[in-house]
């Protein structure tokens, strides 16, 4: 089965803030095998282009730090599931995780509700 995650990245790491991420490590996995990593500048942010954007990009799966409650809707929406709480880490061992069943998740570090305007949140 062949499905694709992408990582909201800082100097090539996950960082906490999915709508302040420099780019989107974007890693293809077929069955157990992680493919190729490809690095995708997100678009200007506004709210709800990133989800938009990694829904466009085929994305199935997004591993994040934290977001706001808008962004997690538009993922719902488009049947994208959202793993929040990752530290900081290497895209690929955050997937490889992931495979294993290990992925160790914790507290959106973006957590406020949808009425709450932190400025480093994807609303």
């Amino acid at each position: 089965m062949k499905r694709k995650f992408a990582i909201p990245t800082v100097d090539g790491k996950s960082c906490a803030h999915f709508g302040h991420c420099q780019s989107f490590a974007v890693v293809e996995v077929d069955g157990a095998d992680l493919g190729i990593m490809n690095f995708m500048d997100p678009p200007a942010h506004q709210p709800g282009t990133y989800p938009r954007f990694l829904a466009d990009q085929g994305v199935s799966i997004v591993i994040a730090g934290g977001m706001g409650q808008m962004a997690q809707n538009l993922f719902q929406q488009n049947n994208i599931e959202v793993h929040m709480g990752v530290g900081v880490e290497e895209p690929h061992f955050l997937v490889e995780q992931f495979l294993r069943n290990e992925l160790q998740t914790g507290d959106n570090l973006c957590n406020h509700g949808s009425d709450d305007h932190e400025p480093n949140c994807e609303h």
